[in-house]
């Protein structure tokens, strides 16, 4: 891996130098933040333990990772001036790990419902299984229920069954 540094930058203010940088790494994988921090240590004369890495990224299909890093007079003014998810990422200190809080006491399960199979068809009198003895003119289709109560002989014989014979010449409405 050859490391190039693009930019440097000193920060007084803050006590610490900062750096952009390109990692060329041909054929192998991303170098992982350790090992960018050891190498960023060796090219700036500096430990490893003062060196920050900001961001790094790598491009789909190139062999280079680009990134920022920081290094600082000492690891204190590090701690000092540092964001903690970044100490974190660079191992300068050890992840907060939260208490478990104690396990809240359980509720009771609710009571089993009944089977959605009973429901609105044993409401009806008409269960799932079972012949049609119970089943009732809802059940019916269009076809069983019309034809005892249609009376043959078409359009004709069912104005004379309701009585509106004779209206439609006449204009009368019901």
């Amino acid at each position: 891996m050859q490391l190039e540094v693009l930019q440097r930058k000193e920060n007084p203010l803050l006590k610490r130098i900062e750096v952009t940088f390109k990692a060329t790494h041909k054929a192998e994988p991303t170098p992982t933040r350790d090992a960018l921090r050891a190498f960023l240590a060796k090219e700036l004369k500096a430990t490893k333990d003062i060196v920050v890495i900001d961001y790094q990224a790598s491009t789909f299909g190139r062999y280079e990772t680009v990134g920022a890093a920081k290094v600082y007079k000492s690891k204190e003014e590090a701690l000092a001036v540092e964001r903690k998810h970044i100490l974190v990422r660079n191992k300068l200190i050890e992840p907060e790990v939260k208490e478990k809080e104690a396990p809240k006491p359980e509720k009771p399960a609710p009571a089993p419902r009944a089977e959605k199979a009973e429901g609105r068809r044993a409401a009806e009198g008409r269960g799932t299984e079972g012949g049609g003895e119970a089943r009732s003119e809802i059940g019916k289709g269009r076809a069983e229920r019309g034809k005892e109560a249609r009376p043959q002989g078409g359009e004709e014989a069912c104005r004379e069954e309701r009585g509106t014979e004779g209206r439609e010449e006449s204009g009368e409405e019901a």
